[in-house]
């Protein structure tokens, strides 16, 4: 087998983590992306250029959408933060993880990813979402949503949330917006700070199409999942769609709802 082993060596942990991954797959090729290789003292390569059977990565949940930026090969995580919702095992199941992996006691767990478009241009798929929000501090912006030709979101507000159900436990989540079982094919259109409380989380099919304009052009900024950002001026329309790509997380038979209330609600729950 072929691994490729992205890491956030920003983490303290995260390069002790690293090279006791790359101890557990003596015997098949690791390639190691290039500024972790440079920290290791090993050779590397871009992540983009890496044709392998799995991608691991050492981090949190921001390490793992940073790689499913670059390549499309599944993704195995290494938890080296603090929460690491999508990650895969902590370091204590580590060695049990990547030996499941080398036996095929695995599954693909698939997830659908947010394609966004701006004037014909296309960014990177969301993983988790794509927010269009206001290029200036303490300024709101009156936005308008239509989905499927119909307007269903009309606010003032800090910016607006496009998510999949994997990011409805994500930035979403922390406006208010409705938990979705990743088995859900649809979308949530959510608010940021809405002038009216009445704006609420709207959640659509996942075949829809949704358009964000701006009713006064003002530059905002559109971030896909953290990672990548495009300046916009305001006048331009927003689509977003389902991707035409699914992502595919390496998972041992825990299932979302066990997920969620290991990391996100505690053990009491």
């Amino acid at each position: 087998m072929r691994f490729g082993i992205s890491v956030n060596m920003d983490i303290p942990d995260a390069p002790r983590l690293a090279k006791k991954t790359i101890d557990c797959l003596k015997g098949h090729e690791v390639l190691l992306e290039t500024e972790v290789a440079a920290r290791l003292k090993m050779p590397g390569m871009p992540i983009d250029d890496m044709d392998v059977d799995f991608i691991i990565t050492v981090g949190g949940d921001g390490t793992m959408l940073r790689a499913l930026h670059h390549n499309t090969a599944p993704i195995f995580g290494v938890n080296a933060g603090d929460l690491g919702f999508l990650t895969t095992v902590s370091e204590e199941e580590l060695e049990e993880g990547i030996e499941n992996i080398l036996n095929g006691d695995y599954s693909l767990d698939s997830r659908s990813k947010l394609k966004t478009t701006i004037k014909g241009k296309r960014l990177k798929d969301a993983m988790n979402e794509a927010t269009v929000h206001t290029a200036n501090i303490a300024k709101i912006r009156h936005f308008q949503v239509h989905v499927d030709g119909e307007l269903a979101v009309n606010v003032r507000a800090d910016g607006i949330i496009v998510a999949t159900p994997t990011g409805s436990t994500c930035y979403a989540m922390s406006v208010g917006a409705p938990l979705i079982d990743p088995r859900v094919d649809a979308l949530v259109i959510a608010p940021m700070a809405p002038f009216k409380f009445a704006a609420r989380p709207v959640v659509v099919p996942s075949d829809s199409r949704i358009e964000l304009r701006l009713v006064r052009p003002k530059e905002c900024l559109v971030v896909i999942d953290g990672q990548e950002e495009e300046l916009m001026n305001g006048n331009e329309t927003v689509e977003f769609t389902v991707s035409e790509t699914k992502a595919r997380f390496v998972t041992f038979g825990k299932g979302f709802y066990t997920r969620t209330r290991e990391k996100l609600m505690g053990s009491l729950c």
